[in-house]
């Protein structure tokens, strides 16, 4: 590929009218190109497969697998394939998981889209871009000790949700829902679940 030709783009969001949108505003780009689509984690990586993309534009939470382990996978299968974050859950825990398997940008879904057409650019350059407030809260939150898996549960088990019905938004089974609740309250030296969400907020975790 020579530097005048278009970057090409994968995105990734389970919300379709995000991705549509995303997809159209960038397809005014003359230097970008939207070569795929796709609704889930497991679609995207199949997606990325397929269509060897420059850029892959991730959504954090996506059913089957999220942003992050996606672009774990990606990493090792197209590692030329650079990916970025785009997500309206921008807690410092995920930023910082995000950074460990080399996400070279994240960013909120309140981006417009020339800033984000302009960061895919500053990303196929080889550069790295991070929302500055979303940095400047990781730095101050900490490490956060639960995985991005324990962290969506949690959340999801904040405003009382039943165990079932976790289980249905987040594409698990109850059990495996159970064991990152359990896992997540263990890590923070919580009794139950509501214990553990409040440390976590404390914290800025979610």
């Amino acid at each position: 590929m020579t530097d005048t030709a278009p970057v090409r783009v994968l995105l990734a969001d389970d919300e379709h009218l995000i991705r549509g949108a995303l997809a159209a505003l960038l397809s005014l780009e003359e230097d970008i190109t939207v070569v795929a689509q796709a609704a889930s984690g497991p679609e995207a990586l199949a997606m990325a497969q397929a269509h060897l993309p420059d850029i892959a534009v991730l959504d954090l939470q996506m059913p089957g697998l999220d942003g992050i382990e996606v672009a774990s996978q990606l990493r090792r299968l197209l590692p030329d394939c650079r990916c970025m974050i785009v997500t309206g859950h921008g807690r410092p825990g995920y930023l910082k998981r995000a950074l460990e398997v080399g996400i070279r940008g994240f960013l909120p879904k309140t981006v417009s889209a020339a800033d984000l057409a302009g960061i895919i650019r500053t990303v196929r350059a080889g550069g790295r871009y991070v929302d500055p407030e979303l940095a400047a809260d990781a730095i101050s939150a900490g490490e956060t000790p639960l995985t991005p898996r324990e962290t969506d549960v949690l959340e999801l088990a904040a405003d009382g949700t039943s165990i079932a019905e976790i289980a249905e938004r987040a594409s698990l089974s109850q059990g495996t829902v159970r064991n990152y609740l359990s896992s997540a309250a263990g890590k923070l030296g919580a009794e139950n679940r509501h214990a553990a969400v409040r440390i976590a907020r404390e914290h800025g975790w979610i």
